[in-house]
């Protein structure tokens, strides 16, 4: 029979948000789905991990990372988030060899004390605008012999060989943090540190952002890096349903924005899912928006699982629940759901 794994980031919101929340929630299909269980897990990760929860089970799902952490004996805070040749690759290109790089085009903004990268997903770059950056910039990659890829107007590749020890943190790791903190680190921390500054001078009076900031939008002023990791084919990937652009691009071209009957008809026999919706809103604390994309995964996910166990259509279901520090995975079977003494309740999404 058909086991299936829904990986939901940021479906566990922070603590003290937690009990507001969850009384402004009815799910009766997930709660039922976290509280009548055949097996959980739960851990806590490090605030220092330069991968969030999702990225490194995204990581290990794809066969980049080898075994699990817990089959390791290393935590999740450990692991990193190799994803650049898988993303590369859904964008068509995909490497053979090489030491590829994520690199998004992005603004930083002024704190009271201290610069931090504002959310890429918020910076409206537009084709015309992401291709004029992008020709501007990729001499100064390739004079050091990096040559740079372009995936679509967020999502650019860059390949460096030589930088393979160099550490980067996640976009959605640093997003709102001091970027001080977030920098990469390595041998080769300077030289990428360098060629930042090279590009930050070149885009500060690039017409484009002269334009951009006439319209009011702010000016792209550096580039993050991010994900790097050797060519070479995942070994199986999930659907993904919403999310940023490198994110869609992992999930096979017929499962994106895949619907529950669609994953289960074309996902094979352990379909899997990353459902993205939650990650934007969460991360900005838009918290109305969480919760009516909460209230969409409970009809159009969470009703139609747990109908699929009951009825024997699915005989094991994961949920892989993530926030920036907690990851919990919850196995429910159609056996568990008869455990009627455990009433359903949604204090699991507590992180």
């Amino acid at each position: 029979m058909t086991q299936i794994t829904l990986a939901l980031p940021f479906a566990l919101p922070p603590s003290e948000l937690a009990p507001d929340l969850h009384r402004a929630l009815e799910l009766p299909a997930l709660a039922a789905l976290l509280s009548r269980t055949a097996s959980e897990r739960r851990e806590t990760i490090d605030s220092g991990a330069r991968a969030l929860p999702y990225e490194t089970w995204l990581s290990h799902t794809l066969g980049l990372t080898g075994a699990a952490p817990a089959a390791q004996g290393a935590s999740l805070a450990e692991q990193s988030a190799p994803l650049a040749a898988a993303a590369l690759a859904g964008f068509g290109a995909a490497p053979t060899d090489g030491h590829w790089f994520i690199v998004h085009p992005i603004h930083v903004q002024m704190a009271r004390t201290h610069l931090t990268l504002a959310d890429p997903r918020q910076l409206r770059l537009d084709e015309a605008e992401a291709r004029a950056l992008y020709e501007s910039a990729r001499p100064y990659f390739e004079e050091l012999g990096k040559p740079l890829v372009y995936g679509d107007a967020t999502t650019w590749f860059m390949r460096a060989d030589d930088w393979q020890g160099l550490r980067t943190a996640s976009p959605d790791c640093v997003t709102g943090m001091n970027l001080s903190d977030w920098m990469p680190e390595g041998e080769h921390a300077i030289a990428a540190r360098k060629l930042q500054n090279e590009i930050q001078m070149l885009w500060y009076e690039h017409p484009v952002n002269e334009a951009r900031q006439a319209r009011g939008l702010p000016p792209v002023n550096s580039f993050w890096l991010w994900g790097g990791a050797s060519g070479g084919q995942p070994s199986s990937a999930p659907a993904v349903v919403a999310g940023q652009p490198w994110l869609r691009a992992i999930s096979p071209a017929p499962l994106r924005d895949a619907t529950f009957d669609t994953l289960l008809a074309k996902g094979g026999s352990h379909p899997m899912a990353v459902l993205g919706q939650l990650i934007e809103p969460a991360i900005a604390g838009e918290w109305a928006a969480w919760l009516d994309h909460m209230r969409a995964l409970e009809q159009q996910w969470f009703a139609p699982l747990l109908a699929a166990l009951r009825d024997g259509r699915i005989s094991r279901a994961t949920l892989v629940l993530s926030h920036r520090h907690t990851s919990a995975s919850y196995t429910t079977s159609k056996l568990a759901q008869h455990k009627f003494w455990r009433k359903p309740t949604l204090n699991k999404l507590s992180t």
